[in-house]
């Protein structure tokens, strides 16, 4: 044998399902296999093993992670399954025998272990002395920070608690470490993400650590203030984009850093519904009135503040009257952006034993209105926005077409990846690339989206 040659390095692939926390969970399992001395598989066939990350959130999310491992399976062999639908692992195994392993959410040890067992590492201790990049499975110029795992809330209609636990959330000064050095590495847009974001700290008393030569707290505003420091390059911030805010009070704090330009003005708050009794069957604070005054006392602070929202229709006993209370109180907030859910029943959740369930044919009704609400509400936001130049983050720049002429798309402030609008840039410089963030001029708009160029 060659001792100078080492063999190849096992491959792994990657079906990454549900939301951004669970994207982050797979990147830390790479990074992980990677330091482990495996390689990663763009495709089926060239993994040695392939890791499906399920969701388990909705039954409908089930299905999409039951048909993900059907596939894998046809396509490769070899499957181990991990993620939130990993608590069912019976169900998994009555579908699909042939799975190599299941383990939960977020059980990385669990994890490398059956990866080592299904496909033991074939480069040999050297390659653990050669430190190893983090994997990212999100382009360079945008990343998400989990601050924190799990949910001390038990809302009727959901299973998190019971999927990933209670409330835990990591220490600041981690969390600030990761954000340096994901700034370093060429991130330019940072996503905060958690089950929680607001209710950061609150598991540890908001445990104060040494950052930077001060003290800091394991609290939102702390964590909002502190990540405005860093810089992209010549004293420019990242954005910031707070995600899963509830709005609890100390909200109110961090709109003026939105204001000073430390963070972007956008806060994706999940407030599900407006009225009073299907807040209270939800076991969801039910303070709509009072939402309302904070945000226009947020819009009198920050004008340009975008705040978006997801709403779910037809929950048990939502009665006509509720609905309407909906889209008036739509109507009044005039969020920026939003989304709608029919209601659908979670094995184990609370909600599925409340009487008076809405039928099928209701619930599309209710969700087509609401969403021919908030779409005419958003074309009247971003039809206000033409003519006004504002700062754009490129994720894609196309090719040339046969006048030479080039296109790209991005995404303003209010805008968060792969779940709000874009802008499309006409004609831009031949130097534009990927992660820059350009003064564009609105020129157009529709329902969703913003069409400009670049000054």
């Amino acid at each position: 044998m060659d001792t100078t040659t080492l063999p190849s390095a096992k491959k792994v692939g990657m079906v990454s399902l549900g939301c951004p926390k669970a994207l982050v969970d797979s990147e830390r399992i790479l990074t992980r296999l990677r330091a482990d001395g495996y390689a990663m598989s763009p495709d089926y066939a060239g993994a040695d093993v392939v890791l499906v990350n399920t969701c388990g959130f909705l039954d409908s999310a089930k299905e999409e992670s039951l048909a993900a491992i059907g596939e894998a399976i046809a396509e490769n062999g070899r499957v181990i399954v991990t993620g939130c639908m990993g608590d069912e692992a019976d169900a998994i195994r009555a579908a699909h025998p042939q799975v190599l392993a299941v383990t939960g959410a977020h059980q990385y040890e669990d994890v490398v272990a059956a990866v080592h067992e299904a496909a033991p590492p074939s480069q040999g201790p050297f390659v653990d002395l050669i430190p190893q990049p983090d994997v990212k499975l999100t382009p360079r110029h945008y990343s998400y920070l989990k601050i924190s795992e799990g949910c001390n809330h038990s809302c009727s209609f959901c299973i998190i608690p019971d999927l990933r636990g209670k409330l835990a959330s990591r220490r600041i000064d981690a969390v600030l470490r990761e954000a340096e050095k994901l700034v370093a590495a060429g991130t330019r847009e940072l996503l905060v993400i958690s089950q929680d974001t607001s209710a950061y700290g609150v598991d540890t008393r908001h445990d104060p650590r040494q950052w930077k030569g001060r003290e800091v707290r394991a609290h939102m505003t702390d964590l909002a203030r502190e990540l405005g420091q860093l810089d992209i390059g010549g004293g420019v911030p990242p954005w910031v984009r707070l995600h899963y805010v509830y709005p609890y009070p100390h909200v109110d704090a961090v709109i003026p850093l939105m204001a000073e330009g430390l963070l972007t003005p956008y806060l994706d708050i999940p407030f599900q519904h407006a009225s009073p009794s299907v807040l209270k069957r939800m076991k969801r604070p039910a303070n709509e009135a009072k939402v309302l005054e904070r945000l226009k006392s947020w819009r009198e602070i920050c004008p340009d503040i975008a705040v978006r929202s997801s709403f779910v229709v037809g929950f048990p006993g939502e009665t006509e009257d509720d609905f309407n209370y909906l889209v008036d109180w739509l109507e009044e907030a005039q969020l920026d952006r939003v989304g709608a859910f029919r209601f659908e029943p979670v094995h184990g959740a609370q909600a599925n034993a409340l009487p008076d369930q809405i039928p099928e044919e209701i619930k599309e009704e209710r969700y087509a209105r609401l969403m021919e609400v908030t779409a005419r509400i958003s074309a009247a936001k971003l039809e206000a926005k033409i003519g006004r130049t504002m700062p754009v983050i490129i994720d894609e720049v196309g090719e040339a077409d046969e006048d030479g002429d080039i296109g790209a798309t991005g995404r303003s402030q209010a805008d968060a990846p792969e779940i709000d609008g874009n802008v499309y840039l006409r004609n831009v410089p031949a130097d534009l690339a990927q992660g820059d963030i350009v003064a564009v001029e609105i020129e157009d708009a529709d329902a969703h989206d913003l069409f400009g160029v670049v000054v």
